[in-house]
């Protein structure tokens, strides 16, 4: 079983799809209607977070606070 693969989610008709990568596919013989379990994790990272604040002046309480919310720690 692989541990973990990043993939990007991707617009298929009116629905989101993951595509699984080749080398995966193949070492864990996964085969089109084989049914898989997934774990979703989105990406959110304190950068992407300090970068959408860059150039402002706020208030560094606001700023730890958004951040623990991003990071789901309150």
């Amino acid at each position: 079983m692989v541990g973990q693969v990043k993939t990007v989610v991707k617009e298929w008709g009116n629905s989101l799809g993951l595509v699984i990568p080749k080398d995966v596919a193949l070492k864990e013989e996964i085969k089109p209607n084989d049914e898989v379990f997934i774990t979703i994790t989105k990406k959110n990272t304190l950068e992407d977070f300090f970068g959408r604040i860059k150039g402002k002046k706020i208030d560094a309480q606001k700023a730890k606070d958004e951040s623990r919310r991003i990071w789901k720690m309150e």
